[in-house]
Formats: C-alpha cells, structure tokens, sequence
C-alpha cells in the first residue's frame, strides 16, 4: 500500500526506474512480458529505433539508487494522501493479493530490504491517517455478513455452529490425500487449497468510517461486484484477536494443524520457502475461542506473506480480508436491524447505501 502512494510523489525519474526495476524483476521470475512501443502514423521507425535505444541504458537503476530517491521524497515530507487516494490505494493492495502465483515485479522490488525499508521510513505515521483509524481496532459489537449480487434481500443468514469441525475432518483428508498423489517438489506446477481460514464458518466485518462495512470494497481477488446486500449481525463468546503475525503464530503453535502437503506448492510460490507448513486447527481453536478477528492492520503488516512458527514451520495467512471475523461455535446472528444494500457504478467504488425496497431492486424495476 505505501508503494501506490509513494510512487505518486515520486519525481518522474524515480517512478521510471521503479517501473524498469519491476519490469527487470518480473522477467527475471519468468514472467513472458510484452513490451508495446506507440508510434505516430507515418514514422519510418526511425523514431522507434531511438526509443529503444534509449531504453537500453549502460547504466540501469538499481534498487538501491531507488530506496535513495525514496527517501529523498520522505525527506520533503510525511505521505499526506486525502480521503480518496487512501482509499484506493487500500482497495488496490487487497484486490492484488495472490496465493496461488509468484508475486508480481512491483512486489519483488518493494520487498527488496533496501527499498522496504526506505518505503517503511516513508509510510511511518501512515497509520495516524483520519481514515486509517479503524485499522487497530478490536472487533466492533456491530457487524455485518456480505452477500454479493444477492437474489432479492439475500439468503438466510447461517450461524454454522459445526462449520469449523467439518473444516477439520475435510482439511485432514485432503492433506493425507495430498501427501500420497502430489508431488513432493514444491516447484511442480500444481495448485490446491490456499486459503487460511474455516471454510464454511460465517465471516463478518465492522463498518467502515466511510460508511460501508469493510467486506464490500476490500475483498481480495474480487469478481467485480458492484451490488451487494450487509446483514447486521450480533456475536458473543470470547473473540482472539490477530494484530500482527506474532498473534498468527501463537494460534498456530498452540493449535497446530499440518498442511505442507496441500498448501506446499501455493505457498511457495507466493513465498519462495520451500518447507514445512502449519495452520490453526479450526476446530481445537473453537474449544477455547468462539470467533477470531483479523484487524485492519494485522491484514496489512502479515497476510500474504511467510509467518514464522518455529524453527521447522511455518504459515500464510491466506483468503481474510482486513477487519474480518470468523465465527467458529455458531455464537452469532442476525439481528432485528434491517439488511442494507449498497451499489458502485464500477467494483473499485466508490459504494453508496441503496434504500430501495427488495421489490424495487429486483429485474425490471
């Protein structure tokens, strides 16, 4: 997210080096690039040659040549992005999130340890933003289930109460599935479950300041969705709380679950690690925490990437969205409030609350 929004600052000469670096990095992982020169109509290609020439540099930029023109754009200044850059550079940082391919070059360059930590100097205080205010909270007493392009008002909401143990029994057979009928090379061109969380269990996130709740513009990999219906909810029990990786693994290390060999092939390549892997068991977590909510800020500073567990595993945190919760023991429901349905003209929003009646919105109408 602090890349989207330095690259805005960012004099013309350092936003065309991190472009030839991202370019550099993608070709290196072996991405198959195509690179499109625009001419004006007429032009013997002598215009062309001179473009390419010029982008064949003696000399080209260097990561760290880039981390210096980043912090000499810090140094102007802390990041002051308004309300709707913010937003959108937020939007752009969960959408682009993948688990299932290598990471892209503008990821490979910013997950350079110089540039990272030129960009964390930069964003330091980023935090503090008015509309980052929701990022450390605790999980909010009001919550909301999303349905997308929902038939009507939506379906019936599902408390799920056995949700996490059927995720366990189908997790433990696929993972001793996988480990007779995959292939142990973690490079082979194999793909299965990636996702990190119960699958089935009912999900639900807090509104944002802006209005609408977390879960409708900030879905990772989204579809393109422009309707969608939020159920209010109400939940009780005890709730833990992921606010960085630290919590992840502590839930991993108290409640391990194996997965190498359903997960090992996705997460290397979106982490390039090559070992053993571990996640929450579901169901053993559900014994002492009836929900687990992943915090705006935990999101940002730990999913999509590697966690450490101990020294022989570890984990990603994989398929949650920021300031998402899940529901384990089925202590939630939907409350007496009305369902609100919120519509964009275009999937990056922005999302505004629609007051029609069901009947209004339905086809023809």
């Amino acid at each position: 997210m602090i890349l989207e929004l330095a690259s805005a600052v960012l004099p013309e000469d350092a936003r065309r080096a991190l472009f030839e670096l991202a370019y550099q990095a993608a070709v290196d992982a072996g991405d198959a690039i195509t690179r499109v020169t625009f001419t004006a109509p007429g032009d013997d290609g002598e215009a062309e040659e001179a473009c390419d020439a010029q982008m064949v540099s003696p000399e080209p930029p260097t990561r760290s040549q880039l981390a210096r023109a980043i912090r000499a754009a810090g140094s102007l200044g802390p990041l002051a992005p308004d309300g709707e850059a913010f937003a959108a550079a937020m939007l752009r940082a969960v959408d682009s999130a993948r688990y299932w391919q290598p990471p892209e070059g503008m990821d490979i360059v910013a997950a350079d340890p110089a540039v990272r930590a030129a960009l964390a100097e930069m964003g330091a205080g980023l935090d503090a933003h008015p509309d980052a205010a929701w990022w450390r909270r605790e999980r909010t007493v009001e919550q909301w289930a999303i349905e997308f392009d929902p038939s009507g008002d939506g379906a019936p909401f599902d408390p799920a109460p056995t949700a996490a143990s059927r995720w366990r029994a189908a997790t433990a057979d696929e993972e001793a599935r996988a480990r007779v009928e995959r292939p142990a090379d973690a490079t082979a061109m194999f793909s299965g479950s990636w996702w990190s969380h119960p699958w089935g269990a009912p999900h639900t996130t807090g509104a944002l300041p802006s209005g609408p709740p977390a879960g409708i513009p900030y879905v990772e990999d989204g579809f393109g969705w422009t309707h969608a219906v939020a159920l209010p909810v109400a939940g009780s029990g005890r709730t833990y709380e992921v606010h960085d990786g630290a919590d992840w693994a502590h839930l991993c290390r108290a409640y391990p679950l194996e997965v190498t060999g359903s997960r090992r092939h996705d997460w290397y390549r979106v982490t390039g690690r090559d070992g053993r892997w571990v996640l929450p068991d579901w169901a053993r977590v559900s014994e002492a925490w009836d929900a687990v909510h992943l915090s705006g800020w935990g999101y940002l500073t730990a999913a999509t990437r590697e966690i450490a567990v101990d020294a022989e595993y570890s984990t990603v945190i994989a398929g949650w969205g920021p300031d998402e919760t899940y529901w384990l023991t089925g202590l939630v429901r939907e409350t007496e409030g009305p369902r609100v349905h919120w519509r964009a003209e275009r999937p990056e929003g922005p999302w505004r609350r629609d007051d029609r009646t069901p009947e209004a919105l339905s086809p023809g109408r």
